[in-house]
């Protein structure tokens, strides 16, 4: 049994899960639409509060604009040509930029006043809010306290470490996807050249399902739209994804289309407000009318029914078809361009629409109306986000979604195919620059070529894997460029007992999180420049690079001065590292370090797409990488795109069981909390809660606002967690809701995703039992 109270052993008395806290918890009806004053009033607010308006204001103002600063929040592409003069950001955006731009210092007299221990009861919000770090500090063996070091000493530290180590495997260097293409590709050259493959990244938790079922059925693990293709869709299927919250500029996207006549249907378990009405904040007209209402239709999808659901619909479709034929499928497309459609035809005819109508929680009229209108439209683009990918099926999910798109000829055409909306803002550049536990032979041949090194061929550790390493003992030192590996992973407890098994974790970072206090015997905090700071290298002002969800290279170049002296940035702070730990190596680092260009010239080299990369970056708008399922191009093995059959999933639950699954708050990025409010779910001041249908509810015995404890089950295992808040809340019967990285305790380490090995944090099965706290 796992218990999220549960306090490590030992000298330090760390506290692996912080105890729960509750405030007074204000509960009001979710909102009905999005944005608009409200959400200028709280970007607005956040500015003032962290960073004072006047620079605030100067600073967001060059946020995602020509020759401005890439905002290191989500990854939505920018508007190509014009920029919006009032702003090319969102509410969330705003919040980034105050969050890292903040006035709060964390230094040496920070760290003087507070232990670890001390720091290992605060909440991720208390640990968050403390303010920018400042100076290179080392926890040694033993200690309570962080204190400062220099640069050169820390260094030199990694480097006697890892010399300790027997092999290079028993290190693992993990990547957050707001990393730029040049300290990615710097990190992983390093990571090479030391000799493993070990790089886990965030795409291992989120998007990993979609990469795998893109590349097996397209040849590519990249969506194939553009944001003009949003704008000219005739019909969008929004699915498992919250854009309101957690990609907001996403809703202008879709407002274009309902301008152009588009229709919008969303599916998910819940009903977002982004998603019932977007107030444009930047249109008088639009705040005076109360907006645009975005979907035409809302399916209120069971949690993990969307294979169910688009199998209904695909069977509809198939009948459709076979009362009109060549009107509903795209059949030379189907003929030229595809393999397998045969057998998913036999597949749809043996599938029970009562099964589908069951495992989905959609009613039949409401599949087949979905399917007639997909058969009225040409240009069809489907989007989705983690409500898809984090299951065990996740794979076949995405499979389905290609299928249905398939069979519509709705792929490298105006308008139309694939839309993983990505989260981090180079969460896809990352991969793109070689962070990926299972290399291509293409590119490790290219890079030994450039370098003259022997990249290992041996697959390295995914991020579930290094925690399983790490629990064995099988890795010594775990290093982090960006992120919060402690909290972003699933099962907290046994992810923080693992970390703790490291002789030393090192954490490249700009703020104080979860990560600093879970360590190893040593630790390390090297902190870098932020995303919206200058960078001054010997040779001049630098810029770097960034990839958006959409394939777009562009630049992203900071004004303000850095937060402090002692900062280094990401590429510094990498050169330094490999320096030291690769003494007898002659790859010049400092050159790298010293002038971007020549980082850029290398991945030019090693990396297919980035012909004339410093000549085109320099361009505006930056440009686009090749996309092959774009151009109607598949690179499988057989040149063609492929149906899949996958099975609907079993949804057995026994008596008094329920399925959930953890999601985000409006006031927070992943897992970077920038406040304690839920504002358009209406739940204020709280975060311990779960959502729960008021029928569920009445059943179970249970009023608005009791105290529950949660206990997930897996394989006969338990894990606990205490004292959440009973929230009624409009959402599939027998489903729960609850935010993270709180919930993530409840997540099994084993509980993952086939082929893509993801953490299925949607589906968690979990009971209930009165608190008594």
């Amino acid at each position: 049994m796992e218990k999220d109270t549960s306090v490590t052993p030992g000298p330090r008395q760390i506290q692996l899960v912080p105890p729960p806290l509750h405030r007074n918890l204000i509960l009001r009806a979710p909102e009905n639409k999005a944005a608009g004053l409200p959400a200028v009033k709280e970007a607005l607010r956040h500015l003032q509060m962290e960073m004072g308006m006047v620079q605030g204001l100067k600073t967001i103002s060059l946020m995602n604009q020509h020759g401005g600063f890439d905002c290191s929040g989500c990854a939505w592409p920018d508007p190509e040509g014009h920029r919006s003069s009032l702003g090319e950001y969102c509410e969330n955006g705003a919040k980034a930029l105050a969050e890292e731009a903040t006035e709060k210092r964390v230094d040496g007299a920070f760290f003087a006043k507070h232990s670890v221990q001390e720091l290992s009861n605060w909440q991720d919000y208390e640990l968050g809010k403390a303010g920018r770090l400042t100076h290179p500090m080392v926890l040694l063996e033993g200690s309570l306290h962080y204190q400062p070091i220099t640069w050169q000493t820390a260094f030199e530290m990694i480097g006697a470490e890892m010399q300790k180590l027997g092999n290079p495997h028993e290190a693992v260097f993990y990547t957050s996807g707001r990393t730029s293409n040049e300290a990615a590709f710097m990190y992983q050259l390093m990571v090479r050249a030391w000799g493993t493959n070990n790089l886990p990244d965030c795409s291992n938790m989120c998007h990993e399902s979609s990469g795998t079922a893109l590349i097996d059925t397209l040849g590519i693990g990249k969506g194939s739209v553009t944001l003009e293709d949003i704008h000219q869709a005739e019909l969008v299927l929004v699915m498992g994804q919250n854009p309101g919250t957690n990609h907001p500029r996403m809703l202008s996207a879709l407002k274009k289309c309902k301008d152009n006549g588009g229709k919008i249907i969303s599916i998910n378990p819940l009903e977002e407000a982004g998603l019932k009405r977007f107030v444009d904040p930047q249109s008088p007209v639009e705040v005076f009318k109360g907006g645009t209402a975005i979907a035409d239709i809302h399916l209120p999808v069971r949690i993990n029914g969307d294979v169910a659901l688009l199998k209904g619909i695909m069977k509809a479709l198939w009948e459709l078809e076979k009362s009109s034929p060549g009107t509903v499928f795209d059949k030379s497309f189907i003929r030229d361009k595809t393999e397998g459609f045969d057998r998913l035809r036999e597949h749809l005819e043996e599938t029970s629409m009562e099964a589908c109508v069951h495992d989905s929680g959609i009613k039949a009229t409401e599949i087949a109306m979905v399917a007639r209108l997909i058969a009225k439209k040409k240009r069809l683009i489907v989007c989705w986000a983690m409500g898809l990918t984090q299951h065990t099926n996740a794979v076949g999910n995405i499979q389905e979604i290609v299928n249905l798109l398939l069979l519509r000829g709705a792929i490298g055409k105006p308008g139309s195919g694939t839309c993983p909306v990505r989260g981090h803002s180079n969460v896809q550049g990352d991969r793109t620059m070689g962070i990926y536990e299972k290399p291509k032979e293409s590119f490790l041949a290219a890079l030994d070529a450039r370098f003259g090194i022997n990249s290992p061929r041996e697959h390295g550790y995914d991020t579930v894997e290094a925690i399983q390493a790490m629990q064995a003992g099988k890795v010594k030192v775990f290093m982090a460029m960006g992120g919060n590996f402690a909290s972003a992973t699933p099962d907290s407890w046994a992810t923080r007992q693992a970390l703790q098994n490291c002789e030393l974790t090192v954490q490249i970072s700009t703020k104080l999180n979860r990560s600093h206090v879970i360590t190893g015997k040593k630790a390390l905090i090297l902190p870098c420049i932020a995303r919206s700071e200058e960078d001054i290298q010997s040779s001049g002002v630098q810029f770097v690079t960034v990839e958006n969800s959409m394939g777009i290279v562009h630049s992203s170049q900071g004004n303000m001065k850095p937060a402090s002296k002692k900062l280094l940035s990401e590429p510094a702070i990498v050169a330094g590292i490999a320096k030291t730990i690769l003494p007898n190596l002659p790859l010049d680092w400092d050159a790298m370090a010293k002038d971007y260009n020549v980082v850029r010239d290398h991945i030019e080299a090693v990396i297919p797409g980035f012909e004339d990369y410093n000549e085109r970056v320099r361009k505006p708008d930056g440009f686009y990488l090749p996309n092959c399922a774009r151009e109607g191009k598949f690179n499988t093995p057989s040149g063609k795109a492929q149906f899949t059959v996958n099975p609907i999933p079993d949804h057995h639950l026994e008596a008094g069981q329920y399925v959930l699954m953890t999601i985000r708050t409006h006031d927070q990025y992943n897992t970077t909390i920038y406040g304690l409010d839920d504002r358009y779910r209406g739940i204020l001041q709280e975060r311990r809660v779960v959502m729960m249908n008021p029928e569920d509810m009445a059943e179970a015995g249970l009023k608005a606002k009791d105290k529950v404890d949660l206990i997930s089950h897996f394989k006969g295992q338990e894990r606990h967690a205490p004292s959440w808040i009973v929230v009624p809340y409009k959402i599939p019967r027998r489903s729960l809701a609850a935010y993270f990285p709180e919930a993530n305790v409840l997540v099994p380490l084993d509980s993952v995703a086939e082929k893509s090995n993801t953490p299925v944090s949607k589906y968690v099965v979990v009971t209930l039992r009165p608190s008594s706290n």
